[in-house]
């Protein structure tokens, strides 16, 4: 059979019109099998691969004598559906035509042994729209980027399609990931997380996939990979983007073959996991750098969710730091009680001020420190640390010496601290970021890059900086 059949297929994935999410594409295929007395079984699947065979663990377990332990699979290849034969006894056939490997079209019937299955194709098609809600599982916000975010959620974390979140470090993806796990049918199994980037390159394999006895130096015993544990749940890979293209393939695999070889071993293990990953890189560009497999990516990007920085939503702020008090453990007492009751508006206003480089994880730090600095019940501007409050900035300058003075003409004066609060931090801050940027550039010869690097922060932000402050640089 070949490719080219009319029908308009489309994998799930979620349609942008605008960078603003519009429409999730959610592609399902169904299996209807007529047993002797008449009766009808059905069997609905939202995954990637689908196993037939005899054996309990196949995705559909077939009891005819007639039909091998592992028959066939069904399985995606970007906008079609194909069966592929595993070297089955008896045959796969295709409306009655013997096949290795073939398309599938709507209405066909798949015959294994003496079973016949017909194949459907579900395409549901749902429009996105902003939730109502104001948090979904651990994440927490009312702005319209969090509450369209809640909105694909809602649709996708049923299902079993692998998800790939994307943002900026620090904007709360393994808390989307887990979110995602909890609020599927996998949520009483593992949740696994393993972050590609903090294990030696030499050991990830063998981390992922386990490896048999004597397979290298150092590996007295069998062992299990994350993949095996995570049977039934899901698998968190982190910073996918630091995977080194030796063992794309090996995950590819996986993806597509729902199995695993450990590291020694020419077995392979059939893995029932769905796969959430994330990254702080832009997989596309990578694709194109040729550091990133491209067949991995489409394998990868059933649905891509692309996580807001914080400073792009400013409004949820309040939220947060309301969740983070509440439900942290750092700020319980032995008995369970809230030891901080909130923050004041003061204190609220230096947070809303700053440019949050580290995101939802810095913030969540800033809390944790304030909470161990406060003195009261509630969060002062002088809980927070001085780059945030600019407190301890403008101690130090209210009285500046003469040679201080004569270095820093552009700095505001005495009259500019009888202003309200946030109107002099908000200036001296301004003082404070353009002398920072200033001063990096400076020091990594005009690179912005290296700048960036040091300072931390994501380049964008960085070069976002400049051009609020008139400052040059360059690239290279």
């Amino acid at each position: 059979m070949t490719k080219g059949f009319p029908d308009n297929l489309s994998s799930t994935k979620i349609a942008y019109i605008s960078g603003r999410p519009t429409t999730l594409h959610l592609r399902k295929c169904k299996l209807v099998r007529e047993s002797d007395d008449g009766k009808f079984a059905e069997y609905i699947f939202d995954q990637n691969s689908i196993s037939i065979g005899a054996m309990d663990d196949n995705d559909v377990v077939l009891d005819d004598d007639t039909v091998s332990r592992y028959h066939c699979r069904i399985y995606q290849d970007e906008d079609a559906y194909l069966v592929s034969d595993q070297g089955s006894t008896n045959g796969t056939f295709v409306n009655r035509v013997r096949v290795r490997d073939a398309f599938l079209k709507p209405g066909c019937t798949i015959t294994l042994g003496k079973t016949d299955l017909r194949f459907h194709i579900l395409d549901e098609r749902v429009e996105i729209t902003p939730s109502n809600r104001e948090a979904f599982g651990d994440i927490v916000g009312k702005s319209v980027a969090i509450r369209e975010t809640f909105g694909v959620l809602e649709k996708i974390a049923p299902t079993g399609v692998t998800v790939v979140i994307e943002g900026e470090t620090g904007t709360g993806k393994e808390v989307v990931a887990k979110t995602v796990h909890n609020f599927s049918h996998r949520k009483n199994a593992p949740f696994i997380v393993f972050d590609c980037g903090a294990v030696p390159e030499n050991l990830i394999e063998s981390e992922l996939f386990g490896h048999e006895k004597g397979s290298f130096t150092g590996a007295i015993m069998t062992r299990q990979g994350l993949f095996e544990l995570a049977q039934g749940g899901t698998i968190f890979l982190d910073e996918l983007g630091e995977l080194s293209l030796e063992l794309q393939p090996k995950l590819l695999r996986v993806l597509e073959q729902r199995e695993i070889r450990r590291v020694g071993s020419n077995k392979p293990i059939k893995v029932d996991v769905r796969v959430v990953a994330a990254t702080n890189r832009n997989l596309e560009e990578e694709v194109k750098a040729g550091r990133f497999r491209e067949d991995l990516f489409y394998r990868l990007s059933v649905v891509r969710i692309q996580l807001p920085p914080l400073r792009e939503r400013r409004e949820d702020l309040a939220l947060l730091v309301k969740h983070f008090l509440r439900n942290s453990s750092f700020n319980k007492t032995p008995e369970g009680e809230m030891k901080i009751k909130g923050i004041t508006r003061d204190a609220l206003d230096s947070l809303l001020s700053y440019h949050w480089p580290g995101n939802v994880r810095e913030l969540l730090n800033v809390i944790e420190r304030a909470c161990s600095f406060a003195e009261e019940e509630y969060i002062h501007p002088e809980d927070l640390p001085e780059h945030i409050s600019g407190l301890g900035i403008i101690k130090r300058r209210a009285t500046p010496d003469q040679t201080t003075a004569e270095k820093s003409p552009h700095r505001p004066g005495k009259a500019e601290l009888e202003r309200t609060f946030k109107d002099a931090k908000e200036e001296w801050v301004a003082a404070f970021e353009k002398d920072y940027i200033t001063h990096l550039l400076k020091k990594n010869n005009a690179n912005i890059s290296h700048a960036a690097r040091e300072a931390d922060i994501d380049r964008k932000y960085f070069r976002k900086l400049m051009k609020k402050y008139e400052i040059e640089g360059s690239d290279e």
